[in-house]
């Protein structure tokens, strides 16, 4: 699966990624500082990561310890970036052939925002919550690793159950170094999600919810006597579905998404609904933008 041809990733690495809410002071690293300037006091060290520029290796340090410090400055700014992409079973609708599933779509959403925070130098982890076991690529930095992200997004396929609670709260629990945090999801986890983004701002992440849905799940154009069959425990339900079922459909749709943007205000997290027919690119520059989250 190719994700993107080199005239998108060109328009990706002019945008950097915003942390509105982390304290920009407590990151001091690498990152192009939005201050317009860099000072070349020096600040303090932090460890080297793959794609650290080696001109900013300490070679006396190393020499003396045998390992990689890079030195910071006093007005460089660093931002570490959590990608979080729902791998459960639920998001393979529609099938992988069509544009519209949700785990293309997602894929194809976290490797732009991930090429866009390597790009910037920050620190990029990007992490596929399945019941399997979850998949992990990262931390590094440098659009030299965009390549190497890619073709780990491509070689995933959604499957399972995934308790997202335990998902979010395991891994704030391990999280190395919390900063920007976007989640991919169609939050559709019996277990639900409050706990465990909770759990992540008690550990200082910014938080946003990118909620997913395919348009035929916003809108379904079924009708007459259906079979419904859970994509994750394969449960069955048969219903008739008219206008007046459908009406309750859409009603309770639009009052859940309500419940999940009020939970999100109440806690300052980011939440963006969409369908997979909104163009990835004009989410992320214009609704990320209205939202504070790309420049």
């Amino acid at each position: 699966m190719e994700l993107f041809n080199e005239a998108t990733l060109r328009k990706l690495e002019q945008l950097t990624l915003v942390a509105t809410q982390v304290r920009v002071g407590m990151m001091k690293g690498d990152r192009r500082s939005q201050k317009r300037g860099s000072s070349i006091e020096f600040a303090d060290y932090r460890n080297y990561v793959r794609g650290d520029d080696l001109r900013r290796l300490d070679w006396n340090v190393f020499a003396r310890l045998e390992r990689p410090f890079i030195k910071l400055l006093e007005e460089e700014e660093d931002l570490a970036v959590h990608i979080l992409v729902d791998g459960s079973a639920s998001m393979a609708w529609p099938d992988e052939q069509s544009e519209e599933q949700k785990y293309r779509y997602a894929l194809q959403l976290a490797g732009a925002l991930g090429h866009i925070a390597l790009a910037s130098n920050d620190l990029t982890q990007v992490t596929l919550l399945q019941s399997g076991g979850n998949q992990r690529w990262g931390p590094y930095r440098g659009q030299q690793n965009s390549l190497r992200l890619f073709q780990f997004l491509a070689s995933s396929a959604a499957a399972g159950i995934t308790d997202l609670n335990q998902s979010l709260q395991n891994y704030a629990l391990r999280g190395r170094k919390p900063g920007l945090l976007l989640l991919i999801t169609d939050l559709l986890s019996p277990s639900g999600y409050q706990e465990g983004v909770a759990a992540l701002q008690a550990r200082g992440y910014e938080v946003g919810i990118i909620h997913t849905l395919s348009p035929d799940e916003a809108d379904p154009p079924l009708a007459g006597d259906v079979k419904l069959v859970d994509m994750e425990t394969g449960q069955e339900a048969e219903i008739t579905l008219d206008a007046t079922t459908q009406a309750h459909y859409m009603a309770r749709l639009q009052e859940w998404r309500r419940e999940i943007e009020l939970f999100c205000r109440g806690r300052n997290i980011h939440y963006i609904p969409l369908t997979t027919d909104y163009p990835w690119d004009k989410l992320i520059l214009q609704t990320l933008r209205i939202e504070r989250l790309v420049k």
